[in-house]
């Protein structure tokens, strides 16, 4: 479904976000440097072109959510680089999974809404599957980069289920016995800075759930007024959260926006599109679905 269709003769404009955040983007993306502990420049050896690895977890045998959580964090920096006009490459190195676990965990990871890798290799083939110099190595305690370690290596702290699931359950096995919207997972995830350990209790999923239905619906009902131009303060705001991949603060940006009285609906309205190009919370799903 086109979520610009129009609604009670009115057309939502897309381009208003772009104009407002798009053309404010700065080419300069940051992430914390763990040689060093302190936050770097992205840089590409080709220009245009970023090629990220995203080492799976070899500590517990499995792929668990930790593993998951490392997948998220490629996607949201591919979702974050090409609206910046870069091309992104991922793959995922793993270590010796059977190959039915690793399928296993890429459904996981698609019903998580993150797009898959280019392709799948060993540590010391990721480069090769990548056709060039790795930019960029999302690492856990896990997991470390094989051979040349040029590019910059990022932390991904691991991820911790709550007590009705045991920590060492595969990420597909927490999606089947999960009664939420999978993207809750996504979005509790993203509650937590990404070099940090992420508790999955089951009441912050259940928080996360409520949240992204609450979000759903009030885009529903903003969608059929006017649209409006993003505010400066809040385009740079979210420009600031997106630089530094922090979902966190990107997260609160929503939140009390959502509460600001001050601020035009149209415009809240045309934020929460932009935003959620990359948190990827499909917040739009219900723009013109019958409400009770």
């Amino acid at each position: 479904m086109n979520i610009f269709r129009i609604y009670q003769g009115r057309k939502p404009d897309p381009g208003l976000c772009v104009r407002a955040l798009a053309h404010s983007l700065e080419d300069v993306l940051r992430l914390l440097d763990a040689r060093v502990g302190s936050y770097a420049e992205v840089r590409s050896a080709r220009p245009g072109l970023l090629r990220v690895c995203a080492y799976a977890p070899g500590a517990s045998g499995g792929l668990d959510i930790t593993g998951l959580r490392m997948l998220l964090i490629a996607d949201l920096l591919a979702r974050t680089a090409e609206l910046r006009n870069w091309q992104v490459l991922t793959v995922l190195a793993f270590a010796g999974q059977p190959s039915g676990q690793v399928t296993a965990f890429e459904q996981a990871a698609d019903a998580l809404g993150i797009h898959p890798p280019v392709a799948r290799a060993s540590s010391d083939d990721a480069q090769a599957a990548l056709g060039g110099p790795i930019d960029v190595h999302l690492v856990s305690d896990g997991a470390s980069p094989q051979g040349g370690q040029n590019g910059l290596v990022t932390p991904v702290g691991p991820a911790h289920l709550g007590s009705a699931v045991s920590h060492a359950e595969a990420a597909g096995d927490l999606l089947a016995r999960s009664r939420s919207d999978p993207l809750a997972i996504r979005l509790a995830l993203m509650s937590v800075a990404y070099h940090q350990p992420a508790d999955l209790t089951e009441d912050l999923l259940a928080g996360a759930g409520e949240i992204i239905t609450h979000w759903r619906r009030q885009l529903a009902e903003w969608a059929e007024l006017p649209s409006r131009s993003i505010p400066a303060h809040i385009a740079e705001t979210a420009q600031a959260a997106f630089d530094d991949l922090d979902t966190r603060r990107a997260l609160t940006l929503l939140r009390d926006l959502s509460l600001d009285a001050s601020v035009p609906t149209g415009a809240k309205f045309e934020t929460f599109l932009y935003v959620d190009r990359i948190l990827g919370l499909e917040l739009a799903r219900e723009i013109g679905q019958p409400r009770d």
